[in-house]
């Protein structure tokens, strides 16, 4: 039976993933819950929501969030959906493709996978559970998501749209649930199911935000894009829910099929034959992580250069955009050394910044895969130092996250430089962007903490990150307190141009990223190998 003793195996994965469920359910329902909440407070009036209404219409803020409706009656559950249904719904997506790789290419590259198929169950009954679970997952955080907005009673949140706002992040969990089951049966690793899906996830994301600025039959094709067509809290189109669990379903039967044609323990795609010699890189534990890393890299760094260039692409309307709206350039501010344009350009640097740190924490992360699967005592019996070895992974991450954010930065100039008839100076952005780096270290700093003294608990530093996020992003929407702001690094740094200059905060955070860096090393040198 190809679905034998599918119940004991979800039974297994539950016991195996309780708790990362638990914690993204709470953190996505909370945080939804929150920030509707919160509008309510801030936005209480009409002129107020029609204010921040206008902000929405501009095509950086669409290439952002996805483009505004129900402007014309502009009531909360518009304003909620418009700035938080997009990237709450990432956020599942994200969720849905790391459960999915741990729970099935991970187990089988780790030989777990073996041992479960060495005992009486289904071909397809782990992969079945996987799914399973992951699904559930999905539809929980969808019901307290609605249940939640319904509860808290705001006057425009109402029932029907509530329930609609938690199906749509439901469906788009389920999609890339399907996306990520696909690419698991192509790829022999659990690193290139990650890639691969992430790549896919980025893509859908350039490819709305362009859709939305200039084609929305482009922005269709996009299952992000697709999603917001949905109109929650206004129309509450049904059509594009429908279309969405089509497409999800197609994945997951896909999935299947190719899941049983497969051998345990390889991928569809073919693999590429090494070489006959060994390059003289991996001599050195340097060339070694860079080779392993190599792919994670480019597909990165390709990322970070279209998300710059989405947004660069759009500068060019917004000076036309500010200049006839009274109520945004009061917002804005005015100062007459710098145009409008490069005044917003301040809210995208936290963004890119905050992407950038991405790929660094994942490089830096691999020492502590390699120390699960026992790879690093390889390195260390050939005489190398922790010290060394340590170092290596922190001096590519943080190349990693300088180069990253660079790129992202000169793809916001040159797509902006075509887009506008007075580019603004690369200088100034690399200035306003690079201010940012400080903030950046103190990410990897934690992680590294982490790593050294409590290496269980290390996949909490992108609790920090994406706390990072949302203070910064939502932090003058929902009114947080500076006390509460203040313990993310980005909040410290300097808006250029819009604010002064000042070295004192970057080398502050400077300082505490280089001590912390320097006690980790003696943490990760005296304790045990396996942690």
């Amino acid at each position: 039976m190809l679905f034998y003793q599918l119940k004991s195996l979800l039974t297994f994965n539950a016991r195996q993933n309780w708790l990362a469920s638990i914690i993204w359910t709470l953190s996505i329902v909370a945080m939804t819950i929150v920030v509707a909440g919160a509008f309510a407070n801030l936005y209480g009036s009409g002129e107020e929501r029609d204010t921040m209404a206008q902000t929405l219409e501009n095509p950086a803020m669409v290439a952002m969030i996805g483009p505004a409706y129900g402007i014309e009656n502009y009531t909360l559950g518009a304003m909620m959906a418009n700035q938080m249904l997009l990237f709450t719904a990432i956020a599942l997506g994200i969720m849905s493709i790391l459960m999915i790789t741990k729970m099935t290419r991970k187990q089988e590259e780790e030989g777990k996978f073996e041992l479960i198929r060495s005992m009486p169950v289904g071909r397809l009954s782990s992969l079945s559970s996987s799914l399973i679970l992951v699904g559930l997952v999905n539809l929980i955080i969808g019901l307290a998501t609605a249940v939640g907005l319904i509860m808290i009673q705001v006057e425009g949140i109402d029932v029907e749209g509530s329930i609609m706002y938690g199906t749509v992040l439901t469906v788009t969990g389920l999609i890339f649930t399907g996306i990520t089951a696909v690419i698991t049966q192509l790829t022999e690793t659990s690193r290139g199911v990650l890639g691969l899906s992430i790549a896919v996830l980025l893509v859908a994301y350039f490819v709305r935000a362009i859709g939305d600025v200039s084609n929305e039959a482009l922005s269709l094709v996009s299952p992000l894009g697709l999603i917001l067509r949905a109109e929650v809290y206004v129309e509450n189109y049904w059509w594009p829910i429908i279309i969405s669990v089509v497409i999800a379903l197609v994945f997951t039967m896909l999935a299947f099929y190719l899941h049983n044609r497969r051998d345990l323990g390889s991928g569809l795609l073919p693999s590429k034959p090494g070489k006959k010699e060994a390059s003289k890189l991996l001599l050195s534990p340097l060339g070694l992580i860079l080779r392993l890393q190599r792919t994670q890299i480019i597909s990165w760094l390709v990322a970070m250069l279209f998300l710059g260039a989405s947004y660069g692409s759009v500068l060019g309307d917004l000076e036309s955009f500010f200049a006839d709206n009274e109520v945004l350039q009061q917002m804005i501010g005015k100062n007459p050394n710098y145009t409008l344009t490069e005044q917003f350009i301040t809210m995208l640097m936290v963004v890119l910044s905050i992407f950038a740190t991405i790929p660094m924490i994942i490089l830096f992360l691999k020492i502590r895969a390699e120390e699960k699967k026992e790879r690093n005592e390889h390195l260390l019996t050939t005489g190398i130092s922790r010290y060394k070895l340590l170092s290596h992974y922190l001096g590519v991450s943080a190349i990693m996250g300088v180069i990253s954010l660079f790129i992202a930065l000169y793809g916001l100039w040159a797509a902006g430089a075509a887009a506008m008839d007075d580019p603004i100076p690369f200088v100034n952005i690399l200035k306003a962007g690079m201010s940012y780096l400080p903030a950046m270290l103190i990410i990897l700093a934690i992680a590294n903490l982490l790593f050294a003294f409590l290496p269980k608990w290390t996949p909490l530093v992108w609790a920090y990150l994406v706390f990072s996020f949302f203070t910064v992003y939502l932090g003058g929407m929902i009114d947080i307190p500076e006390k509460i702001s203040n313990i993310s690094s980005f909040n410290h740094i300097p808006q250029i141009p819009v604010e002064e200059f000042s070295w004192t905060p970057l080398l502050i955070l400077l300082a505490i990223g280089i001590i912390s860096l320097v006690i980790s090393q003696f943490g990760y040198r005296n304790r045990d190998a396996e942690g």
